[in-house]
């Protein structure tokens, strides 16, 4: 009898065990697809004030029929593959977007009256703010894979990983904060003496 009352205490500590982890992973799971939610919404934030922009310096530049058509279809192409599902497909056109937003700046020189529009200086200033916004949300993704895939290799919580592959089990990509060129540009920096 006290052997049986032994196994049983046991076999509901590990079920309580397991369904602890199963639980802690669903909730890191789900923080996850927030944290990529608040992505999508410093996106969309992205693009209207983009579009908006446009629409201030259009008389100023004619750079900016082909910056809007860029713009626009690296957009689309964005919604396409978070459509389809495909991430690092969206991820490489949004940083593509990234690249046009960031030589902006070098346009805003050439034209001293653009410089001193306000309301083209208070779009740049939201370009600038919903960027920074963005690489924090990024990072906060970026940061809850890590944690995530971190947890789900523990020993035993793997165990359990491998009890429900189909909901504890994601390979979720991770955000790039720079852009390629960036990187390729720190990689190759030296210092000439």
């Amino acid at each position: 009898m006290v052997f049986f009352l032994v196994i049983l205490a046991v076999l509901i500590l590990i079920a309580v065990y397991i369904v602890s982890v199963y639980n802690t992973l669903i909730a890191m799971i789900e923080a996850v697809r927030n944290n990529l939610k608040q992505i999508d919404v410093q996106l969309d934030r992205r693009f209207k004030v983009f579009e908006s922009l446009i629409n201030v310096v259009r008389k100023y530049m004619d750079y900016e029929q082909t910056t809007l058509k860029d713009v626009v279809a690296l957009r689309a192409k964005a919604e396409s593959a978070k459509n389809s599902g495909d991430e690092a497909g969206r991820m490489a056109a949004e940083n593509q977007i990234s690249g046009i937003v960031s030589g902006l700046n070098v346009v805003f020189e050439q034209y001293p009256d653009l410089k001193a529009n306000q309301n083209a200086m208070q779009l740049q200033e939201e370009i600038v703010s919903t960027e920074n916004k963005l690489a924090f949300a990024k990072q906060a993704v970026n940061d809850s894979i890590e944690r995530y895939n971190a947890r789900k290799k523990m020993f035993f919580t793997a165990m359990v990983v491998g009890m429900f592959k189909s909901k504890l089990d994601f390979d979720f990509p991770y955000w790039q904060l720079e852009s390629p060129e960036k990187i390729k540009e720190r990689e190759d920096y030296t210092v000439n003496l």
